[in-house]
């Protein structure tokens, strides 16, 4: 893997609007703790989290299974059902709104237009039992006052802007017609058909070929440059991280663990998970030999030890893990900062 201030296909940081000191961030998590009650207790799914995203910007989440990613973005767009969970503090804001006390009426008139998302799996995202056309067409019609015929003009416009060569071939298929390429196409179609100022995308590139991923990755790339749409990608895939993210969030145990530019968090990591996931990559493995693998597993979120929730796993671990580490600013690199008591005030190379 080339190094992310390398890749050609990094989105470079100049590609972001010029924003002024006033500029509100189109997503602010703030703090967020967030637990779902169970009998005699609760899943504490997300410990303090705070990830902003700014107008124009692709920003991405990263860490494996049960560290909170999807929930973290199932609640930026209230998709959660409201009875299943409980905020014990914190605040979800939209463009300085707080969307954690707006009716489901008013969610329904932000989601589609002012926020979307691209699900994990377009084949259970879309309606299998509704032509695509239809789908995408409901969506502009519900958010915008176009008539039918002008809502298909734009559906198809839209499903040619993602290179599909028979737009209207696909514009009357239905979804199990299609292959799972085709059928995530037609998801940033249908994300992008308002031209939200927010797209969320949950693992878009699950169980696709690498072509295939790439396409997907550049066409969410080209799209959200056009529209000037800020894009917030889930992955656990480091390397996807290193070539489309400008800046990039390590969750861990329903924790942000490290964050930063894009470059600096891939160059120099400073949290031991953030260097155990990329010391797993291939690419950093000699040729013949096993890919190194963090030890243990993600604790039980229901029972999370006291401290560092990552300390039964990391080979640095101390006396001072014993306490829970905040976000800590690391030496000469502005804007990274890693929650580890051990490497706080230094950003060692891998």
């Amino acid at each position: 893997m080339m190094p992310a201030h390398q890749s050609d296909t990094m989105l470079s940081t100049a590609m972001t609007p010029s924003l002024g000191q006033a500029a509100l961030p189109v997503l602010d998590i703030d703090n967020l703790y967030l637990e779902f009650p169970v009998y005699k207790g609760a899943i504490r799914v997300l410990n303090g989290v705070t990830i902003q995203v700014m107008p124009g910007e692709i920003v991405g989440i990263v860490g494996e299974s049960g560290s909170g990613k999807s929930v973290t973005a199932m609640m930026s767009m209230r998709l959660i059902p409201q009875n299943s969970y409980r905020v014990r503090t914190g605040s979800v804001r939209k463009s300085g709104r707080n969307i954690l006390q707006a009716t489901e009426k008013e969610m329904r008139h932000i989601r589609g237009k002012d926020m979307a998302m691209i699900f994990q799996e377009p084949m259970t995202a879309l309606n299998p039992t509704m032509r695509v056309g239809r789908q995408i067409t409901n969506v502009i019609r519900r958010h915008t006052s176009l008539s039918a015929g002008q809502a298909r003009e734009r559906a198809i416009a839209l499903l040619r802007d993602m290179h599909i060569a028979d737009p209207v071939q696909i514009f009357d298929a239905y979804p199990f017609e299609l292959s799972g390429g085709m059928r995530q196409r037609v998801m940033i179609a249908l994300a992008f058909s308002c031209e939200p100022s927010l797209l969320i995308a949950d693992e878009p590139t699950t169980a696709l070929d690498v072509t295939v991923q790439k396409q997907v990755l550049m066409l969410l790339r080209e799209r959200a440059r056009k529209t000037g749409t800020a894009i917030l990608l889930i992955t656990h895939d480091m390397a996807v991280v290193s070539q489309f993210c400008e800046r990039v969030y390590v969750m861990y145990a329903g924790s942000v663990v490290e964050q930063g530019i894009t470059a600096q968090v891939i160059d120099r990591p400073a949290h031991p998970y953030t260097r155990g996931l990329l010391g797993g990559l291939p690419e950093n493995a000699e040729p013949g030999s096993p890919l190194q693998a963090i030890a243990g597993q993600v604790p039980n979120l229901a029972d999370l030890p006291g401290g560092c929730a990552f300390r039964n796993r990391c080979p640095l671990q101390g006396e001072p893990c014993s306490q829970i580490p905040p976000l800590m600013p690391l030496a000469d690199q502005p804007g990274h900062t890693a929650a580890c008591w051990m490497t706080a005030g230094e950003a060692a190379h891998v």
